[in-house]
């Protein structure tokens, strides 16, 4: 008999939440068993293991941050949208350490052609056509873009940043200004 309350959207947000306190590498099946007070087997009529609510744990990351996304985006274009989607990323990170990590999670190619994964390349992509970009160069500035992003927001989260001057906030907006003047001067071999 399934436990009252247990569903597969209750454990993964739940498992969401365990990933932003202890991290995400942590979340196990065993370790939400041990949070709602029940069985391991309890849970596999839910999930069917620690991979499986790891995946549902990014594919909700992903959800939620192109949400965030687009609402960032939404009557924003230039530089004021490359901003509003690359502070979207660093926010999330902030907020959220545990999911930004899940977002990271490799996924197979089936899972990840119907994820949110999808909505965010779009979304960049969109940025992008503001900056006269062919699409191959869209393609090395999306690289670029992600790269940056995800390379500042994890050595900050590392601590990276804390010890030294001038604080993080201004090289992130220094940052944003070069990745914006480098795109509007975009070169083609």
């Amino acid at each position: 008999m399934v436990r009252a309350g247990l569903t597969t959207e209750r454990l993964t947000r739940a498992g969401a939440e365990l990933a932003d306190e202890v991290g995400f590498e942590q979340v196990t099946v065993s370790e939400l068993a041990r949070r709602f007070d029940v069985k391991v087997a309890s849970l596999y009529s839910h999930v069917r293991n620690s991979q499986d609510l790891k995946t549902r744990i990014a594919l909700l990351a992903l959800e939620e941050l192109a949400d965030r996304g687009a609402a960032a985006l939404a009557g924003r274009a230039g530089r004021d949208a490359l901003s509003a989607f690359a502070n979207v990323y660093r926010d999330y990170a902030r907020e959220h350490p545990g999911r930004y990590a899940a977002a990271q999670l490799r996924l197979d190619p089936e899972t990840a052609a119907a994820s949110a994964g999808v909505r965010h390349a779009q979304m960049m992509r969109a940025i992008l056509r503001g900056y006269d970009l062919t699409e191959t160069d869209q393609t090395h500035a999306v690289r670029l873009l992600g790269s940056v992003f995800h390379g500042f927001v994890t050595l900050e989260a590392g601590g990276g940043f804390s010890h030294s001057a001038p604080d993080s906030q201004e090289s992130w907006s220094r940052i944003l200004e070069s990745l914006d003047t480098l795109l509007r001067n975009w070169t083609s071999p």
